[in-house]
């Protein structure tokens, strides 16, 4: 089993309620399309079905992490990350970054120099299932095993 997560929100910001907002905003997802790596603990997971209306998430390796860094990873300022950043954070290489935060070593708010959170497109092609119902009654939100290739199509 993967140690970490991939999360992302999927839904709006308008008429959250208060205890599902600020789970929002300390998991860094403050605006649709925003994407995060989270550690597989409990507290996370209490965290994750509290916001399960408007959130996706699924176990996610560490070739997927290394992609999405490197061409949606980005520094203080929007500038995006070189491996000349990675180094200056102390990783060898992305795949080295990546890894850490797949074994739940790292986390992605620690990370000096790196923004916490992935600003994903909306999917090219759209969503083939709908964004307002859970994975298990025919849509996107909650864990769902398929997000990765819906990911694929927003980075």
């Amino acid at each position: 089993m993967a140690k970490s997560l991939l999360v992302i929100r999927l839904r709006g910001i308008i008429n959250v309620r208060a205890p599902v907002k600020r789970n929002l905003e300390q998991l860094h997802l403050v605006r649709r399309f925003r994407a995060t790596i989270v550690p597989d603990t409990p507290d996370y997971r209490g965290m994750l079905i509290a916001a399960k209306e408007h959130v996706a998430w699924c176990p996610v390796k560490s070739s997927f992490i290394s992609k999405l860094i490197k061409q949606r990873g980005r520094k203080e300022g929007w500038a995006p990350l070189g491996l000349k950043d990675i180094k200056r954070m102390n990783y060898k290489s992305f795949s080295n970054l990546a890894k850490s935060l797949e074994k739940g070593e790292a986390f992605l708010k620690e990370v000096k120099g790196m923004k916490p959170f992935f600003a994903l497109s909306p999917p090219k092609g759209g969503f083939k299932r709908s964004t307002r119902r859970m994975y298990t009654q025919g849509g996107v939100l909650g864990e769902n095993p398929e997000l990765l290739s819906i990911v694929e199509k927003m980075i």
